[in-house]
């Protein structure tokens, strides 16, 4: 009877042993899973928030009528900004192209002013001068610095004539006054010999008469 009850007494104990094992296992396993969860979260929130994906930037280049050309692509949009460095009509151009490859052109004024370039135009943005695009856009011609303009031409003009007229009537005078002098003193030259020549002429006349 004794031995009877004190194996019921270890079957108890190795049930309640058994039950207490397999809860610690569950809590573990939900434990590693939490934790699998948690760090895949984490990696794809990293990759996703990448830069490089963004945006991308080249280098600028030299373009004409002295002007520079920087690209930049952000999220697959294009965009050309044509700097303009001495133009007195337009400072830049921005030509836009859509992902889906639809080209649009922006042109500024020297004033801050902005049109958009017609269609047909738009292709060559990046290649005509600053008053091509200008006109293109439909900017006004400032005629009060054109007139300042031609203006200073005209007296630079001017100036720049009457200084090589002034030296030209210079120069003449110089050569006439030196002709002037050398055929004074030739004629002098020539009157003092005839002189000389004459006064001997007489002066042996006068030394014949003398002479018994």
């Amino acid at each position: 009877m004794r031995i009877k009850f004190s194996a019921g007494i270890c079957a108890i104990a190795l049930a309640a042993f058994a039950t207490a094992c397999s809860n610690n296992n569950e809590a573990n396993a939900n434990a590693n899973t939490n934790s699998s969860v948690v760090t895949t979260t984490t990696t794809t929130t990293t990759n996703t928030n990448s830069p490089e994906v963004a945006s991308n930037a080249e280098q600028p280049r030299t373009a004409g009528d002295n002007s520079e050309v920087t690209t930049t692509n952000t999220n697959g949009t294009k965009t050309e900004t044509r700097t303009f460095k001495n133009n007195t009509r337009v400072s830049k151009v921005v030509v836009t192209t859509s992902p889906e490859g639809k080209r649009t052109a922006r042109v500024y004024s020297s004033s801050g002013e902005a049109k958009d370039l017609p269609e047909d135009k738009v292709s060559s943005a990046l290649d005509a001068t600053g008053d091509a695009l200008a006109d293109a856009a439909g900017f006004v011609v400032d005629k009060s610095k054109q007139a300042a303009n031609a203006t200073k031409n005209t007296a630079v003009n001017v100036g720049e004539a009457t200084a090589g007229g002034a030296k030209t009537v210079a120069n003449k005078t110089v050569d006439v006054s030196r002709t002037v002098g050398n055929k004074t003193v030739e004629a002098g030259k020539k009157v003092g010999q005839e002189t000389g020549k004459g006064a001997k002429k007489v002066g042996n006349k006068i030394k014949d008469a003398v002479t018994p």
